[in-house]
């Protein structure tokens, strides 16, 4: 059956980068992928396979197979609120729109394994396909996915991200925490204002800002064990208008992140509580809003194992390499709230220049493509034939 899929990928070699390079000039943001969601439909229901939306009415399921154990493929499918930049016949044609996450590539890919997959015989399970919406959204379509019930009597789930620090035709691999936990927090502390001459009879806002700052990240670093990689780093400053008034109101804003899961389970309340004690000694009242946004993704040994596996296979062992952590986010995660899940990282670097994801200038080495087919379709088969046992032993 590999040989079947080498086959087919070698055949709609061309097909599939036009694919790719039609979501690319079309762009939807996260839960308006409307057109998206029906180019799939039609190219999936081409190749005689049943389709079903999810409930916010973007996004698709597709199943190839009909029984047996069931093992989940995820794309995401939106793209994101930045121009294009680059000078290619296939650059984004809506402003303010492009896929400068590789999720084109990720959807092209998922796309290629079904139609590869529905061209074989007897598989031995059902291989559910997940194109998900919104995934660079806070919080992320994967909780519909979750909410709808999708994953539901599945064994486990894999997925695949673009690396462009990955020359293409190299797999990225790692057991465990492979992305970092992502929340979005904002401060806002208010005080009577006042004049910058008379400090003491009022609350000095900007210097209780700057001690928010610069002191809570600080006492995060002491209560955190220094292996779970907490990271509070803020992105946002705003307060006052005039160099000689002290404001009554000021806010921040940034994201933490960690690999831990318990660590991060535990990071709202830790942070609250430091945010208040800082900030209300310094005077100020203090609110804090913080939107819990993805967990870590913790990829599962046993379906490491079988991503190299199907690597191996793929590209060779000296094209499996180890991936490093990463402090992004990936809502992928919330997947393991239901079955154990991996992550593989395609190599899509072509040479030249480095190629940094949430850029304008994002493009891939378009020889990633089959690889990233061929991968997963392997894993998937893989991953079949391995839980047939189990899923016998359930009945």
């Amino acid at each position: 059956m590999s040989e079947d899929v080498d086959a087919w990928v070698e055949a709609h070699h061309d097909e599939l980068v036009a694919t790719r390079r039609h979501l690319h000039a079309h762009p939807e943001l996260g839960f308006a992928e409307h057109e998206t969601t029906a180019y799939l439909e039609r190219q999936l229901r081409r190749a005689g396979l049943p389709t079903r939306r999810l409930p916010g009415g973007t996004g698709l399921v597709c199943d190839v197979g009909t029984s047996g154990p069931v093992t989940v493929l995820r794309a995401d499918i939106d793209a994101l609120p930045l121009a294009d930049l680059k000078d290619v016949p296939y650059a984004s044609t809506r402003p303010g729109m492009c896929h400068a996450c590789g999720h084109d590539v990720h959807t092209t890919v998922l796309l290629g394994v079904a139609r590869a997959l529905a061209a074989l015989p007897d598989l031995a399970g059902t291989v559910r396909c997940v194109f998900q919406p919104a995934e660079e959204q806070v919080p992320g379509g994967a909780l519909q996915v979750l909410e709808a019930g999708v994953l539901d009597g599945a064994v486990r789930a894999f997925a695949l991200h673009c690396d462009p620090s990955v020359p293409a035709g190299k797999v990225g691999l790692r057991t465990g925490s492979i992305t970092a936990a992502c929340d979005r927090i904002e401060v806002t502390l208010t005080g009577p204002g006042g004049h910058t001459a008379r400090p003491q009879l009022t609350v000095d806002l900007v210097h209780a800002l700057a001690r928010v700052v610069t002191e809570v990240p600080g006492l995060l670093s002491r209560q955190v064990d220094p292996r779970a990689a907490l990271s509070l780093v803020w992105g946002a400053v705003d307060a006052g208008v005039a160099a000689n008034a002290i404001p009554q109101t000021g806010s921040l804003r940034g994201t933490l992140r960690v690999l831990d899961r318990t660590v991060w389970e535990g990071a709202e309340d830790l942070v609250r509580r430091l945010v208040h004690r800082v900030g209300e000694d310094s005077g100020a009242t203090v609110d804090v809003d913080y939107v819990r946004g993805v967990p870590p993704v913790v990829n599962d040994p046993r379906g490491v194992a079988l991503l190299r596996t199907a690597a191996i296979e793929t590209v060779g062992a000296d094209g499996v390499v180890q991936s490093p952590q990463s402090m992004g986010g990936e809502d992928f995660g919330w997947f393991a709230e239901r079955l154990p899940i991996a992550l593989a990282r395609l190599g899509t670097h072509g040479g030249g220049g480095p190629l940094d994801l949430h850029r304008g200038t994002f493009d891939v080495d378009e020889r990633a493509i089959g690889v990233g087919v061929r991968l997963l379709a392997r894993t998937a088969l893989q991953a079949l034939a391995a839980d047939v046992p189990t899923a016998s032993s359930q009945v």
